[in-house]
């Protein structure tokens, strides 16, 4: 299945894979004209960062994710591509553990990056939910990024990847580092209360995560909470979701952003309790340097505005030009109009499901005006009236 959730993006947190099961011996290196090679990306309807790499020679689609500690290559790539698995291991991912291969690349290039002898971590790809219907070949982690500075242009999307130390944009400090397990932590604030560590994670689509135990502490003004549902790897999870202006970064904070409010499993596994996903990373220019201990952030336009705000409350996936509901969101309009799990919607205001350039259903209607009344007609030919509104 597709899926196509543009308003609450799904997560492809992969972390921490156990460092001590990869093949080792890669060789690096960065061209001198590194600056000059920025990478185009998409920025999926998932809010995954998409963009074309070599694999072996190969051409391979790809996602950028600080979330994984070891870069991961699809077992159907894999396959293709001739790439025999070494070993075999385990990785702790959103949703559950998941058993891993781990095979040799001899020749994989980024833009101004190449790399020799990379060990790469097998496992299949083919459920990724990036919303665009399009496979993933790739995820290109911690381990290949970590050395450089990471310089990530969301208006014009396009990233580069530079010599650790360079600054090539002025804007907000936050501190950076690895922890033991490879990955990009930093600090943060909700209201009052301390975020530590908090994952810097390009594979998560969602704007920032706390557990419960941290959103009681932070003890903000009472907002709506609602509910949503992301996916890792390893299945969906879902979890309470508010908005707030409470959500500071170093110098940085932003207007009205989505707050996932999750259990302890994800901290439990990886010992990380917080999350900053592209929903928050994508208002800003990005700098990720952990080698100079920096976090660089400025406002893209000079404007951090808020994302679209679900006003159906329906998340949705895309099929064979049918929307299947995957989520109710609780309190909404489509709980109080009884909508359920599984029902598929063939038409919106008597027109077909109608499919962006880029292959995922257009959804903005179910983020539009409140007030505004939707008919939606499911797939066995009857058909629903849902009025949008705000509530949350």
């Amino acid at each position: 299945m597709r899926i196509a959730l543009a308003l609450f993006a799904a997560a492809l947190a992969v972390s921490p894979l156990a460092a001590s099961q990869a093949p080792r011996s890669a060789v690096e290196t960065l061209a001198r004209d590194s600056a000059e090679r920025w990478v185009p990306f998409q920025l999926t309807p998932a809010n995954h960062i998409r963009f074309a790499m070599k694999i072996e020679g190969r051409p391979a689609s790809a996602l950028l994710d600080t979330g994984v500690s070891h870069s991961i290559v699809s077992t159907a790539f894999a396959r293709a591509a001739r790439l025999k698995p070494q070993r075999r291991g385990t990785a702790s991912a959103l949703g559950g553990d998941m058993a891993i291969g781990w095979t040799r690349v001899e020749r994989l290039s980024i833009a101004g990056l190449r790399s020799t002898g990379r060990a790469m971590a097998m496992l299949d790809l083919s459920e990724a939910q990036t919303g665009d219907g399009l496979p993933v070949d790739a995820l290109i982690g911690a381990d290949l990024l970590l050395p450089y500075a990471l310089d990530i242009d969301f208006e014009q999307r396009r990233f580069r990847l530079l010599p650790s130390g360079a600054q090539p944009f002025a804007g907000a400090h936050a501190p950076l580092s690895r922890n033991p397990d490879g990955l990009y932590v930093t600090e943060a604030r909700l209201g009052r209360q301390s975020l530590r560590p908090v994952m810097v994670d390009t594979g998560d689509g969602t704007s920032v995560s706390v557990t419960t135990d941290q959103w009681r502490t932070a003890r903000l003004p009472r907002r709506p909470l609602t509910s949503t549902v992301s996916y890792g790897l390893a299945g969906p999870v879902e979890a309470d979701l508010t908005v707030t202006d409470a959500v500071r970064v170093g110098d940085t904070a932003a207007p009205e952003v989505e707050l996932r409010i999750e259990g302890k499993d994800f901290v439990d596994r990886t010992g990380i309790p917080s999350r900053i996903g592209v929903g928050f990373l994508q208002r800003f220019r990005v700098l990720l340097d952990p080698g100079a201990g920096r976090l660089l952030l400025a406002r893209a336009g000079g404007e951090a505005s808020a994302p679209p705000r679900s006003t159906s409350g329906l998340l949705l996936g895309y099929e064979h030009n049918r929307l299947s509901v995957l989520h109710v969101m609780r309190g909404s309009p489509a709980a109080r109009a009884g909508w359920r799990p599984g029902e598929e919607i063939c038409q919106i205001d008597g027109a077909p499901v109608r499919e962006t350039a880029a292959g995922a259903a257009d959804l903005s209607w179910s983020a539009d005006l409140p007030g505004r009344k939707v008919r939606l007609g499911l797939c066995d030919g009857t058909d629903r009236t849902l009025t949008l509104a705000k509530f949350y």
